[in-house]
């Protein structure tokens, strides 16, 4: 190689810590690419990160977080980004594609207090920050006595926050704090009877352009099939819906040793007082199938008013 592989990224800890964790895969799998230099990592501030004094749903959408990414990628200025898949919109820019996703890590979501060491714990009309409708979503169906108020940040000002009793408890995905190795300083992991996971939580996917053959063959070795087919499940159930962070959507897939595929699923309405649930199970094979058909359920059962605040 003359030029070396460019990878695109948000410049967060998290963002910075799954494009170095590519580089060495990458490096690993492929002898021309172990050279220092053979892999160059390009940080792109998105919008979503420099906007931090409102949700994503009121700035328009968890898209902000790729979109000048892929402006890049469709440009030329990369060769392929890497993205946390929750944050991937459903439908993605013409010409770019997501081929290649990375061993999920686990997807469930961290609880984080000093005053309760579980979510149920909390006394009554405590304060819970999350940006995220799926979060708040299950917290006040749970919970209807608690407040939940809006935080953003990474995940050191979202911490910072918590220890300065800004809010009583917050919430982060287990995967983003494994890969930051900060898993010690977590209160509790909320199981997913509790807190059912985003859309591709714990999900690295890598976007290249859809004709881009040599990037796209070096990716091959470092796609993972099994979370492949898990995600794509989730992502079906999202495109059904026609959900986004304005739509409080959990779904998680699994598959067991034999191939077979179970997918859970709920939709809520932002204040957790009506949640409808599904489940599907078949062969991996059917993966975007059932997702679709469970999606396609919870669509149906869902009346004309239930985003309405």
């Amino acid at each position: 190689m003359s030029n070396p592989l460019r990878i695109g990224t948000r410049g967060s800890p998290l963002a910075l810590a799954q494009a170095h964790q590519t580089r060495a895969r990458l490096a690993a799998a492929h002898a021309a690419l172990a050279a220092p230099d053979a892999i160059e990592i390009v940080v792109i501030k998105t919008t979503g990160d420099r906007i931090q004094d409102r949700t994503l749903m009121e700035a328009g959408g968890k898209g902000l977080f790729t979109k000048e990414i892929e402006e890049a990628l469709t440009a030329g200025s990369i060769d392929l980004a890497v993205h946390s898949m929750k944050d991937v919109p459903t439908w993605l820019p013409d010409g770019l594609e997501i081929r290649c996703l990375l061993p999920r890590e686990d997807p469930r979501d961290a609880f984080f207090s000093e005053i309760a060491g579980h979510l149920d714990d909390l006394p009554e009309g405590a304060v819970v920050g999350t940006a995220s409708l799926r979060r708040q979503a299950q917290v006040l169906s749970r919970r209807p006595d608690l407040k939940v108020v809006p935080i953003r940040g990474n995940v050191e000002t979202r911490l910072r926050k918590l220890a300065a009793g800004e809010v009583d408890a917050t919430m982060l995905a287990l995967a983003g704090l494994r890969r930051l190795d900060m898993t010690d300083r977590i209160t509790a992991v909320l199981e997913t009877d509790i807190m059912l996971p985003a859309v591709a939580q714990g999900a690295i996917g890598i976007e290249t352009r859809a004709g881009d053959d040599y990037t796209n063959g070096l990716l091959v070795a470092l796609n993972c099939e099994e979370t492949f087919i898990r995600v794509a499940a989730e992502r079906a159930l999202l495109a059904a819906l026609d959900g986004s962070c304005r739509t409080p959507i959990a779904a998680l897939a699994q598959l067991d040793g034999t191939g077979a595929l179970t997918l859970e699923a709920l939709v809520a309405d932002p204040a957790g007082s009506r949640v409808l649930r599904t489940d599907r199970s078949g062969s991996a094979s059917d993966a975007e199938a059932l997702g679709r058909d469970a999606g396609e359920e919870l669509k149906s059962l869902m009346p004309p008013d239930f985003f309405v605040p």
